[in-house]
């Protein structure tokens, strides 16, 4: 294998890099090690392909094995700028340098990826695709905050969230228990033979949850291959998740989530959310050539408890593209040019199975039946560039550019208009579900990156302008509400200035950013794309090392204000100045952890999420919380370690989301103090 090591040619150093909030891979055997070089490499690692010229966190194999985390928020939220709202079983809303969004096409402001690959298909994401990445075995979790669209386009607003797969090759064997019946299986193993190594991982979850009918089951798998073919390196890749859930609804009323009857309560006991999917891709590399084909493939039925007479949705999905890239090396020029193409068949059915309850505006204007059946398929062609110049000893120029289209084609499977689906009229004006006619859209972007680094004997300094893009998604233009007949919608763009500076116990950086053609609904339940946000802030992390001590710090103060004067669905006013609701302006982690033996260590972990407004007319707020979590390790003998996690160690009483909405403030409450004891075989 040393040739095919050779051709890759890019080291766990890169995963392990000592940026402050990655953490050093210390105890994996030698044999892991030198696989795990093969798989972090190419398009398939942000920072090979971003660069170390901006704001980048890597985590790397042992700190995702460490934390053991049974949910994205408990890896993820260590990451200075990022904030994972933790929802009922393994849904999430996401914050990278922004504050939380809302809405089915929100999850288009961030770019989730899998080895390079972006989960979903442009204009069709899920705003819950963390639960798809299996980050619980994950051999590193890059996350870079900062538009990113110049290299990995649409989507790519606000921050990118890349998961790369592991290859195993020893055979591990581990199991977790907790309270609420929880119950984790996992297991990995490879082999190699000639020129070809096969390595596969499962995880599978069960647990009943804390509160009422909460419970649910989880299963992710992957398969990786790699080997040469002629001059070609190739690492194939398949990927499966199934998810079954019972999912819990937030409990209502002021600091509700301090109630100890209402925190283990559902009002909504009846929803629950299945979804499973299938992702496959090829690698092949050479000297000079990346070819990345994929395949993706999804389905998702969910009760949409949180609307009026609670429709069941289904959507699926599926896509395939290709990713080109050549890579150019002359003198003070490093430069890679390529091309992105990619193809999706999407649809949506929506089904109110009985009649709204409630007002009577809302009986008669949320029928019983079908409210949307629709199809989408999409194209997507994109030309890149990037490339880095040398400008003397230690000074570079960065420079990348994306030029994207995308278009749709919408056929409406149903009545068109806002009637009932036996095209009788509803009363107050008509139904609340609009079902425009069938149409074709385009929209044509463009990402721009320009950045200088500086090479120190401290470190490394640099600055950098770039705007981010990401277009309409899927729902925004055709599932519509009211009266609206088509959503004239622009694609959002992000325009930041960042200025940095970090080295391997230390990183800062000051940014500032203002976004045009802000999507949101407004007092007509229109959807629109004329709002405007700016933020300004400034990250930090540090990590210092003090004999078996090593002490960790990261934290966030940033403001993300509203930049426009509208009055939004609900009659809620937006003046300009306002904070971002769900956007808190400090976010802070600080982790001590000590190798107390040889082989016994631990790790102390406070998290803090400063007080954030609930409304976007900033009348009501959330004070803000600490959560403090315990983990120890022991490596009981050679083949065997034990580890024993208790995550609210405190027992506090606080809100893992919060917000407000009709008339009232709304909470996911947090879990009580919990207790996870689990062991890891080595089988080999």
């Amino acid at each position: 294998m040393s040739k095919l090591l050779k051709s890759f040619g890019i080291s766990l150093a890169l995963v392990g890099l000592q940026v402050p909030g990655a953490v050093a891979n210390e105890t994996l055997p030698a044999a892991d090690q030198a696989i795990e070089e093969i798989v972090v490499q190419g398009i398939s690692s942000l920072q090979q392909r971003l660069g170390e010229g901006g704001s980048i966190s890597v985590i790397d194999a042992q700190t995702v094995k460490d934390v053991a985390a049974t949910h994205p928020s408990e890896i993820l939220n260590r990451v200075p700028g990022v904030w994972i709202n933790r929802g009922s079983g393994q849904e999430h809303l996401t914050a990278i340098r922004s504050g939380v969004y809302t809405g089915s096409g929100a999850c288009g402001e961030f770019a989730l990826l899998e080895d390079g690959i972006a989960l979903r298909p442009q204009g069709f994401c899920n705003i819950n695709n963390l639960f798809e990445l299996n980050l619980e075995q994950a051999q590193a979790v890059e996350v870079w905050r900062g538009p990113a669209s110049a290299v990995l386009g649409g989507n790519a607003l606000h921050g990118a969230i890349n998961s790369v797969s592991p290859m195993p090759r020893r055979k591990i064997l581990g199991i977790e228990v907790g309270r609420y019946d929880f119950l984790r299986v996992n297991a990995s193993g490879g082999f190699s033979s000639q020129e070809h190594s096969v390595g596969a991982s499962f995880v599978g979850t069960t647990t009943n949850g804390y509160r009422d009918s909460t419970g649910y089951g989880q299963q992710k798998a992957s398969i990786a291959h790699i080997t040469e073919a002629g001059a070609w390196v190739v690492a194939n890749r398949l990927t499966a998740t199934l998810l079954h859930q019972e999912t819990g609804a937030y409990v209502r009323g002021f600091e509700a989530y301090k109630d100890a009857n209402l925190r283990s309560s559902n009002p909504n006991p009846e929803a629950f959310r299945d979804a499973w999917s299938l992702r496959a891709s090829s690698e092949w590399v050479n000297e000079e050539w990346t070819l990345k084909p994929y395949f993706r493939r999804s389905q998702m039925t969910f009760l949409q408890h949180f609307l009026p007479g609670q429709p069941l949705e289904k959507n699926n999905q599926t896509s395939a593209g290709i990713i080109v890239d050549y890579a150019i090396e002359r003198d003070a020029l490093s430069a890679n040019v390529g091309g992105h193409l990619e193809a999706m068949s999407g649809a949506l059915l929506e089904y109110q199975d009985a009649p709204t309850t409630g007002s009577a505006f809302l009986v008669a204007t949320r029928p019983a039946g079908l409210h949307y059946d629709y199809d989408v398929d999409s194209l997507m062609l994109a030309a890149f560039y990037n490339l880095s110049y040398r400008l003397g000893d230690g000074l570079r120029v960065l420079h990348s550019l994306r030029l994207e289209h995308l278009s749709y084609d919408y056929a409406n499977n149903h009545i068109e208009g806002n009637t009932r689906d036996d095209g009788t009229a509803c009363g107050f004006g008509g139904c609340l579900c609009t079902r425009p006619a069938s149409r074709d859209d385009s929209f044509t972007n463009v990402g721009v990156r320009l950045g200088l680094e500086r090479d120190l004997a401290a470190g490394l300094l640099y600055a950098n302008v770039s705007s981010g893009f990401r277009p309409p998604q899927v729902t925004e233009l055709y599932r519509l509400r009211g009266g609206q007949t088509i959503a004239d919608l622009d694609s959002e763009r992000l325009t930041a200035f960042e200025v940095g500076f970090k080295n391997d116990r230390l990183s800062l950086a000051v940014f500032a950013e203002r976004t045009r053609n802000f999507l949101f609904r407004d007092s007509e339940a229109f959807n629109v794309s004329d709002g405007r946000t700016r933020s300004a802030g400034v990250e930090f992390s540090g990590r210092r090392q003090f004999g078996r001590h090593e002490l960790m710090l990261g934290g966030t103060y940033a403001r993300h204000q509203y930049d426009f004067d509208r009055v939004a669905t609900g009659r809620e006013e937006i003046m300009d100045g306002n904070d971002l609701d769900s956007a808190p302006r400090w976010i802070g982690q600080a982790a001590w952890r000590t190798r107390l033996t040889e082989v016994l260590r631990h790790e102390l972990e406070v998290h803090r999420v400063g007080s954030y407004f609930l409304n976007a007319a900033n009348t009501s707020r959330y004070k803000g919380h600490y959560a403090v979590n315990w983990r120890l390790q022991w490596q009981a003998n050679a083949r065997t370690e034990i580890s024993l996690r208790v995550i609210n160690l405190l027992d506090e009483q606080y809100a893992d989301r919060a917000d407000s909405a009709f008339g009232s403030q709304r909470f996911f409450p947090a879990m009580p103090r919990q207790f996870y004891l689990g062991a890891r075989i080595s089988l080999d």
